[in-house]
């Protein structure tokens, strides 16, 4: 059966915002929930960035479903420090805790002032990364000196079972890489052939574990008010993945899209204010295999997002799904 996820977007809501959403959206039927991990949001107009981790622990303590991050250690976090986070969440969440871990964006990376590696850099310095915190969450004291440099690192407070390490991926290219090491892979929405093709190179590659899907879409009560929502909230979407990785501030992506129509926008993304229509995309993602499906309405207003997919896709979807 495929698990239907609430995503909880960071750059959108303050945080405690976003505790009161994920509690409804448990209560509202959703299976599981995921977070994203910025330092900076994507907009201008989005306007919050609360810090990840401090949040996954008051989340996992309100609620009792299983919660994930999409996060990218090796630059803003030291593997060793991103390592310890992981130990201890999944210690106090024993089977609740996850994190799929990306080579990153220079929107959140930059703050550390170091130089932003080009991508088959970062995509070698996150092989590194994964292998030290998979050494450190086994017990070892690593010391390591590559395109990362950990020097007689332990941790001592460990799960009895580590977290999961999913991997974040977009490109089928990425899907074959990371396959060597995931537990699972998590990416977004995409064309039905485009995934199918992204999930076929992922097992053929050896990959296992879960495949998970983050979709955007935008939900209201009227369509045009759908649309003007994505408008507001989401117009980055239509920045290219190559360039999105490498612009540094929220006044970038909002220049680059500062001429994008609200028709333009929708188009990368269902916008309608009809649940069907919503059910019917979602059914067939499921319908190709897909473990999970994270959904996030691109809105600032959750709660009447959460209730009515609650009550009129949720039900249908798994459903479907079984």
């Amino acid at each position: 059966m495929t698990i239907v996820g609430f995503h909880a977007s960071h750059e959108q809501l303050p945080p405690s915002r976003l505790l009161r959403a994920v509690k409804r959206a448990e209560d509202a039927g959703f299976d599981a929930a995921m977070c994203s991990d910025h330092f900076e949001p994507w907009s201008v107009r989005q306007g919050h960035s609360g810090y990840a981790w401090s949040w996954l622990g008051a989340a996992l303590e309100a609620t009792r479903f299983p919660l994930g991050v999409v996060t990218a250690p090796g630059q803003r976090y030291h593997p060793a420090i991103a390592a310890q986070k992981l130990a201890t969440l999944a210690e106090m969440y024993p089977d609740r805790f996850w994190a799929a871990l990306g080579s990153g964006e220079a929107i959140n990376e930059h703050v550390t002032g170091d130089p932003w590696p080009a991508k088959d850099e970062r995509d070698a310095r996150l092989a590194e990364t994964v292998d030290v915190i998979r050494r450190l969450l086994a017990g070892s004291e690593v010391t390591h000196d590559g395109l990362v440099h950990v020097d007689r690192a332990r941790i001592w407070s460990l799960p009895e079972i580590p977290p999961p390490l999913f991997a974040a991926a977009v490109s089928t290219e990425t899907a074959r890489e990371v396959a060597a090491w995931a537990d699972g892979v998590i990416t977004v929405d995409q064309p039905l052939d485009e995934l199918s093709a992204f999930m076929a190179a992922y097992r053929q590659a050896g990959g296992v574990g879960p495949i998970s899907v983050q979709v955007h879409l935008s939900w209201a009560p009227t369509d045009d008010e759908a649309i003007a929502i994505a408008h507001d909230q989401w117009r980055q979407s239509l920045v290219p993945a190559h360039l999105a990785w490498e612009l540094d501030r929220p006044a970038d992506f909002d220049a680059l899209t500062a001429d994008a129509t609200p028709e333009k926008v929708a188009g990368t993304l269902l916008a309608s204010a009809d649940p069907g229509r919503h059910l019917e995309h979602l059914a067939g993602i499921a319908e190709l295999g897909v473990e999970r499906i994270f959904l996030h309405h691109v809105g600032t207003e959750q709660d009447a997002f959460i209730d009515t997919f609650g009550e009129r896709v949720l039900p249908q979807l798994k459903a479907a799904a079984r």
